[in-house]
This record gives structure tokens, C-alpha cells and sequence, in this order.
């Protein structure tokens, strides 16, 4: 899956340590993410858009062509 967390947080001046402290994660865990390394929970990836104030579309694009982990 991947995502345009990064681009996000760019346009609200976040690091990657900030949004990790309003998602109750660690920065970790957001590099893990922007990296496609880590897919978030349905829970969290929902957190994610709500904070930024987009659809989840938004965020998170589903990548049917890559393959398995």
C-alpha cells in the first residue's frame, strides 16, 4: 500500500516525531508507514485521515501490483 503521509504532514509544517505524539504512536512507527515498510491498522490508518481532514482515499493507495511481502 502506499500512502502520501509525508506530503501531508509537509503541508501542515509536521514532523514526523509531531504527528506521531497526536497519534498516540511512535515516530517509529510513522517512518515505518511513510516507508511502506509497516501497514497501519484499519484504526489507525482512519486516525491518520481524520486528523488531516481527508478521506482515506486520500492518504492511502491501495498498490494491487505489488507483490507479496
Amino acid at each position: 500500500m502506499k500512502n502520501r503521509i509525508k506530503v501531508h504532514r509537509a503541508m501542515h509544517d509536521l514532523t514526523q516525531e509531531a504527528l506521531a505524539n497526536e497519534l498516540g504512536v511512535t515516530r517509529q512507527t510513522i517512518l515505518a508507514i511513510e516507508k511502506g515498510k509497516y501497514d497501519p491498522s484499519l484504526d489507525l490508518a482512519f486516525k491518520i485521515a481524520r486528523f488531516f481532514g481527508v478521506a482515506i482515499e486520500e492518504i492511502f493507495i491501495y498498490d494491487d501490483t505489488a507483490g507479496p511481502r
